[in-house]
This record gives structure tokens, sequence and C-alpha cells, in this order.
């Protein structure tokens, strides 16, 4: 697997962040970055879907709780607060 289809496209490679963590290729640098991106993605989607821009997919969505505890998981308990401190998920 591809770094950088992951950082690009995490909800396509990946079922849960679950699976990012287990990933035994990447280091846990890229495996934050992912997971951040990840982050990202479900951000920008839950705005658009408030705005009505799109719709939601029947896929069961990933919410955002499970990216943070992941990142949590990596990077320890200090750094959580400061993931996501904007709507638009500045990260």
């Amino acid at each position: 697997m591809k770094i950088k289809e992951a950082l690009l496209h995490p909800e396509e490679v990946f079922l849960t962040p679950k699976e990012v963590l287990d990933h035994p290729e990447f280091t846990k640098e890229q495996k934050i970055e992912i997971l951040r991106s990840w982050a990202y993605e479900v951000n920008e989607s839950t705005v658009a879907e408030e705005e009505g821009m799109i719709c939601e997919d029947d896929n069961e969505p990933v919410h955002l709780d499970e990216i943070h505890a992941a990142i949590h998981e990596l990077i320890g308990t200090s750094d959580v607060e400061h993931i996501v401190p904007t709507k638009q998920g500045g990260i």
C-alpha cells in the first residue's frame, strides 16, 4: 500500500481508524498524518452536509471521535485537545 493513496483517500483505503493503527508498513508519523487527513475529510463532509451541499452515502460513517481516539493512542493525552480546533478541522 502506498502512503500517497492512504493520505489522499484514507476512507477508501481503511474501514476504521484502528486499521491505520495496526498497519505494519507505516511509521507512527505517517499514521498520524493519515488520521489527520481522515479527520479533515470527515470535517469537510460534515460541513458540506450541514450546508445542504451533499447527501450522506450508504456507508457507515467514521466519526471524528474514533479518529481522535486513534490519534490519541499514537501521540498521547497532552496533544489531543489541539487536534481539531475549528469546525473546518484546522489540523
